[in-house]
């Protein structure tokens, strides 16, 4: 099944002002996330710029800037006058799975906050592993035996 192009977009963004995060990266990550979930997919269209900069009252080279952002790292297209649209993959699980594992987050958060972590000590935490494990092979080895003294 192919989506119209013409149609209305798959996603809506959302801006946490409190964040910390430029509104523009907001505006990617949420792209990115939509298209990691599966809900975002090759071929489908990004709201216009116009339809964002109403939705959200911000300023269009916001939005602008977060679709160059896009299409830099290659994961959507824009073809002058029709539209942005999404560009290939990005990692997905199945439904599935994804069940799965939400299930076993949310547990997890649950776990966290009755150890007396608020959200920001738990996006903290969850950074501060994102971090060591994308780090190369060595430097993990030396934070674990650092972790275990």
């Amino acid at each position: 099944m192919e989506l119209d192009k013409d149609g209305p977009s798959r996603i809506r963004f959302v801006l946490d002002p409190g964040s910390g995060v430029p509104t523009y990266l907001q505006l990617v990550h949420q792209v990115e996330q939509a298209m990691r979930l599966g809900v975002l997919r090759d071929g489908d269209r990004l709201p216009r710029i116009k339809d964002v900069v109403e939705t959200l009252a911000i300023n269009p080279n916001t939005v602008q800037k977060a679709y160059r952002e896009l299409t830099t790292r290659g994961v959507v297209h824009t073809q002058q006058g029709v539209g942005t649209f999404v560009r290939g993959t990005l990692p997905v699980v199945d439904l599935a799975g994804q069940a799965a594992l939400r299930r076993k987050l949310v547990a997890w958060v649950h776990a966290a906050r009755e150890a007396g972590l608020d959200h920001g000590g738990i996006s903290a935490l969850v950074a501060s592993v994102l971090h060591e494990e994308t780090a190369p092979a060595p430097a993990r080895a030396t934070r674990r035996r650092e972790g275990a003294a």
